[in-house]
């Protein structure tokens, strides 16, 4: 069932609030972006908390346990996969990634590093007018569809992009600065979409600890 939303004022603007208290997400518009960044300094220690803006309007979006173990785990079988296959990442979760040139900002469920590891490093704070994007972003959207965040994506320049959507996951490749769907991942090859919902699968009917040793075991059968 679809929710409905109301559109109220507030004094920083416009906003779409949910109907039902069960939802996590409310969408703010002719937010400023001096009001973004104070918003993301007020709440920079609420992890809980995610923020994405794109042109004056602002998502907010409250994480729920639901949303955090697709997230957990996907994150892990790149740990993995990564240590398995001796392939350097830097996993920077949900850090944010803003450009005011582009007037767009992030903060994805999960974030890695892969081909620009090295690049990062040592780094503190990441300033993507110098520094490149992540190499790959987790989405989970469960609670509400991200395709909107696409555009936000492309325009800094993320090159894939792995979606779950409550049901599987879905891989998509930057072209042209439009995503297209793909069966694997150029990122991490070796990794297919039909894969990672395999896993997913698995994680749902084993204990933890023997969930990460069948993941390490399928990483192992892939060969070098």
């Amino acid at each position: 069932m679809s929710m409905q939303t109301t559109s109220e004022t507030s004094p920083v603007g416009t906003y779409e609030a949910p109907v039902s208290r069960a939802a996590q997400c409310v969408i703010l518009h002719g937010i400023s972006w001096e009001t973004y960044e104070r918003l993301l300094a007020e709440h920079q220690d609420s992890s809980g908390t995610h923020f994405t803006y794109d042109r004056g309007r602002l998502e907010i979006m409250v994480l729920s346990a639901k949303h955090e173990k697709p997230n957990r785990a996907l994150a892990l079988v790149v740990e993995v996969f990564a240590e398995e296959k001796n392939i350097e990442v830097e996993n920077l979760g949900s850090t944010t990634f803003k450009r005011e040139d582009v007037d767009r900002g992030f903060e994805p469920d999960s974030c890695f590093y892969v081909e620009n590891a090295e690049r990062i490093r040592d780094k503190d704070d990441i300033d993507l007018t110098i520094d490149p994007p992540p190499d790959l972003v987790i989405e989970i959207d469960i609670t509400s569809p991200s395709l909107k965040k696409f555009p936000i994506f492309a325009a800094l320049a993320i090159p894939e992009v792995w979606r779950y959507d409550g049901k599987q996951v879905s891989i998509f490749r930057l072209t042209a600065r439009e995503y297209g769907e793909s069966a694997d991942s150029a990122v991490l090859p070796g990794i297919t979409a039909e894969a990672l919902n395999q896993l997913l699968a698995a994680r749902s009917q084993m204990k933890r600890t023997a969930w990460i040793r069948h993941v390490r075991q399928w990483v192992r059968q892939q060969g070098n």
